[in-house]
């Protein structure tokens, strides 16, 4: 018996490659990725959200959520991960400092304290997948969003000093850069061109690009959020080519594209217009190969001012593009996971009793851990047959 649990453990081991063990964060793109995703701003639409991203086929979607400075409540977030690992959704957080998310006035600048508190907090969080998304604030090219001042130097040096601290804390975090407002003006002091502002972090900080994992763009169909997918920009939908063009001229190559907030305004556009506009995007430019997500905002916006841009009505019903959204075909991510193969099946082997009794056809034995699963492939079921004398 000892003979036969020893092959079953090295068995294991051979199966290993797709839920591998790394040093540090992967790229999401060496692996299936299911780039579909949504933007939410409360961990109580998860559930909601994850029905979205995996749907018509796909499993392991995103959900991008912003996290106060002010809302560090371990219990909360502990319960959100966890749920995220149970609904196979992908999470990604937005760092944020204070003020109400509905509040247009000015944010507060986030300080080195305001860097050490997140990265002890998110540190102390156990993660679903091995890549720890973490999104450095908020379009910070416009004044509102950056104490009343846009300041690109300020901002590069804070970046840099987050990649320092979160990394010290794990290698596991993936750390990306504040997405832009892709349709800013220069209009200082209160907003800079988004591509003035990358050249302006990168004289204050040289190399700061290469110290991200991924690269963080909001393209959105300006101006107006209303331009046809069609259309190709540097304020469009396709701002994420001149963006990673621009970064390419700084040295950094194929660095993966998370989209994390774009879409069309339902007042802009009609609602048959803007659910045709998806499908042609997704087929279109966003079918790039360096893309990882493409994350839309907005799941619900309840009754606040970006309900133009929400994908479920004000009473809590599908919109258009919902449905045109859900109806895409996507595919099962196989993003690394915090708990290795071999830990779950010797938890489950433990509990195993000789008297297991398995179906003749089809198998498939699925191994639970906490919150994370997965399903035995058929090498196993023969192991198990094996071991189990069946």
């Amino acid at each position: 018996m000892v003979k036969k649990l020893f092959f079953l453990f090295a068995t294991f081991f051979f199966l290993l490659p797709q839920t591998s063990i790394v040093l540090a964060t992967e790229n999401p793109l060496s692996r299936p990725n299911n780039k579909f995703g949504i933007h939410i701003l409360f961990p109580t639409e998860l559930q909601k959200a994850a029905k979205l991203v995996n749907s018509n086929g796909g499993q392991w979607g995103y959900v991008v959520i912003p996290l106060q400075s002010g809302d560090r409540d371990m219990a909360k977030w502990q319960s959100f991960l966890d749920e995220a690992g149970r609904r196979h959704v992908i999470p990604i957080i937005r760092l944020a400092t204070e003020g109400d998310y509905f509040n247009t006035t000015v944010w507060r600048t986030p300080t080195d304290d305001d860097i050490i508190d997140f990265a002890n907090f998110l540190n102390s969080l156990t993660w679903p997948t091995k890549n720890r998304y973490v999104i450095l604030f908020n379009e910070v090219n416009r004044a509102d969003e950056w104490g009343g001042s846009v300041d690109p130097t300020a901002y590069a040096k804070l970046l840099s000093y987050a990649v320092s601290v979160f990394k010290s804390k794990s290698q596991d975090f993936f750390l990306l850069n504040a997405g832009l407002d892709n349709g800013a003006p220069d209009n200082l002091p209160d907003f800079m061109n988004e591509y003035t502002y990358l050249q302006a972090m990168n004289t204050a900080v040289p190399g700061i690009f290469h110290q991200i994992d991924g690269f963080d763009s909001h393209s959105y169909p300006n101006p107006g959020f209303s331009e046809p997918p069609s259309v190709i920009t540097s304020k469009s939908i396709g701002s994420f080519r001149y963006e990673r063009s621009l970064l390419a001229s700084f040295g950094v190559q194929h660095i993966p594209i998370f989209i994390t907030e774009t879409g069309w305004r339902s007042d802009a556009v009609t609602s048959a217009l803007e659910a045709k506009y998806y499908q042609e995007a997704f087929s279109g430019s966003w079918s790039d190969a360096d893309i990882a997500v493409v994350a839309p905002f907005l799941l619900d916006a309840g009754s606040g001012p970006f309900r133009p841009f929400s994908f479920l009505k004000a009473d809590g019903s599908e919109t258009a593009q919902y449905l045109m959204y859900s109806s895409i075909p996507k595919i099962e991510g196989k993003p690394s996971l915090t708990q290795t193969v071999l830990s779950a099946a010797s938890e489950a082997i433990s509990q195993a009793s000789p008297t297991l009794s398995l179906p003749e056809r089809n198998f498939s034995a699925e191994l639970t851990a906490g919150s994370r699963s997965f399903s035995v492939s058929k090498t196993m079921e023969t192991a198990f047959r094996w071991i189990m004398k069946i």
